[in-house]
């Protein structure tokens, strides 16, 4: 599910995903911070070169400009909030990398 705030008079935007075990986006930046938390399942998230193993209730935070991606590495379903600090999602993939 996207939501983009600008089309409802809000500055945030967000994505709610639920992915299958394997699946998430490639690596990707934004010119703004994105805020994760985890609703249910596990996550390995990728921000700039660390590596994070998120779960249920986790939060982690990328800063504007780095690169970043998750996966679902659990064996259940992920459930992930991806909060964009900006009325309009803005995303530049990282070339080769798309969403899985």
């Amino acid at each position: 599910m996207k939501f983009e705030g600008a089309d409802h008079g809000s500055e945030i935007s967000f994505f709610f995903v639920d992915n299958e075990p394997g699946q998430g986006p490639g690596l990707h930046r934004h010119p703004y911070s994105e805020t994760w938390m985890v609703v249910s399942g596990e996550a390995t998230i990728r921000i700039g070169d660390d590596v994070v193993l998120a779960h249920d209730g986790d939060t982690a935070v990328v800063q504007a400009g780095v690169w970043h991606g998750f996966t679902n590495t659990g064996t259940d379903r992920l459930r992930i909030m991806c909060i964009h600090a900006s009325p309009r999602i803005i995303q530049e993939f990282l070339e080769g990398e798309r969403y899985s």
